[in-house]
């Protein structure tokens, strides 16, 4: 039995077609319907809330207007960031793992794939001669040292100034609601 050309050629089409729909070749760039992978740049929206929900940080206007939390100097715009790279805390770059554009989740993260737990070893009392510093530090301040850490005042007497150089949601249980805005 001889097949015409003609019908070949229509198979050769539908099967290549078929192949390159099937893989996911037909992604228009902004990353739908495939899911994240590990060093994949994603761009996402999330409410970043303690486990008491009050809300800490976000990256949408609306929501920081509403939690009290607004700061007219930042633009509240989707966070970008490479998943797997260390950019971000573990807990949130596992998380996405998986997502797909739109989706949208909710994560509780235990303070070991957050901030990590709160650390005694972190507080630090020093003599405030040592300080060299012309005005007295007060509670609630933060330093950096030469080196990029932070130390955050929680004490001052009249001798000594206390450092606590542990983040501030070290210790804390974090909910994220996360929603993948895109994958790059």
């Amino acid at each position: 039995m001889r097949v015409g050309k003609g019908l070949i050629y229509f198979l050769t089409i539908l099967l290549l077609g078929s192949i390159v729909l099937g893989s996911g070749c037909t992604d228009n760039g902004s990353g739908e319907g495939r899911a994240v992978r590990s060093g994949d740049t994603v761009k996402v929206d999330y409410v970043g809330k303690l486990e008491n929900g009050m809300v800490f940080d976000t990256s949408i206007k609306e929501t920081a207007e509403k939690e009290g939390i607004y700061v007219q100097e930042r633009n509240y715009i989707p966070l970008t960031f490479t998943v797997g790279a260390g950019q971000m805390i573990s807990g949130f770059d596992e998380a996405v793992i998986g997502m797909r554009v739109g989706e949208e989740k909710t994560v509780t993260l235990p303070p070991e794939e957050a901030y990590g737990e709160y650390d005694e070893a972190q507080v630090q009392a020093v003599p405030l001669e040592e300080l060299n510093m012309s005005e007295k530090p007060e509670v609630g301040q933060v330093y950096s040292s030469i080196y990029g850490s932070q130390f955050r005042v929680i004490a001052v007497n009249e001798t000594h100034v206390t450092f606590d150089a542990n983040h501030e949601l070290a210790g804390k249980t974090l909910v994220f609601d996360i929603k993948l805005v895109s994958i790059e």
